[in-house]
């Protein structure tokens, strides 16, 4: 089966407003600029809100990816463990206006969380963040002495993630540290999208090699030379 679609917009059209997206990365590393974009370009063109939540590591720096998402008023929460970083000038700005959601999460525990849901466990008992605020409302239960706090899976409708080699079928393969969060997202979500920096035959990628299987990728698209979040940074460019 071919998964394969033309460009990153018609991988991202089906994306409707109020829709839970995973994003893949960690930093710029691994980050699926070329889909973002895509979104970014999918809801100004239609004139639709977005009010996404979007569940990634961070809240984005600059003003490109996710920061530029935010920054377009298209986020209505994000769920992550680093929402200041570097410079996050875009999520603080909303958020001190009352416009964005935040829903803090250990950075364990978020990987724990969506790999839950991938794996079919709907809650699981950790110690972390017993005794702080985030553990506020939350089943608090004891094992062997100790307090532990039960947090729910996390899914998605959708996942952007990004890979290095793609087939045609779905398999994937990461550079690298590139490969963090993508592959318990793709298991995560409805509905996982992958841009791929090289599209090869079936075949091609030994399947000892292959990290996500084609199981859980719907579609994928091929961008030869993926721009990187830093570099985008760097050069001070304002998406879009």
């Amino acid at each position: 089966m071919d998964k394969t679609l033309p460009s990153p917009a018609d991988a991202v059209a089906g994306i409707a407003d109020g829709a839970t997206v995973m994003v893949g990365g960690f930093g710029g590393s691994g980050a699926p600029i070329e889909l973002i974009h895509a979104l970014i370009d999918r809801f100004l063109a239609t004139g639709s809100p977005g009010n996404l939540t979007v569940i990634n590591n961070n809240a984005g720096n600059g003003q490109v990816g996710i920061a530029a998402l935010i920054a377009q008023g298209m986020v209505g929460k994000i769920i992550c463990s680093y929402p200041r970083s570097t410079n996050s000038r875009a999520f603080i700005e909303k958020y001190q206006a009352g416009e964005i959601a935040l829903e803090l999460v250990p950075q364990g525990t978020l990987a724990e969380r969506i790999r839950a849901a991938g794996a079919g466990i709907p809650a699981f008992f950790t110690p972390t963040a017993y005794g702080t605020e985030l553990a506020e409302g939350k089943q608090i239960q004891e094992f062997e002495g100790r307090p532990y706090v039960m947090e729910r899976w996390l899914k998605a409708d959708v996942a952007l993630i990004k890979a290095e080699l793609g087939d045609r079928m779905g398999n994937l393969t990461y550079r690298m540290t590139a490969r963090n969060f993508a592959p318990i997202m793709a298991m995560a979500a409805a509905h996982t999208i992958a841009q791929v920096s090289r599209l090869v035959a079936p075949g091609e990628i030994d399947p000892e090699a292959v990290i996500t299987p084609g199981i859980f990728v719907d579609a994928l698209v091929e961008v030869a030379e993926p721009a990187q979040e830093e570099a985008l940074n760097r050069a001070e460019v304002h998406y879009p």
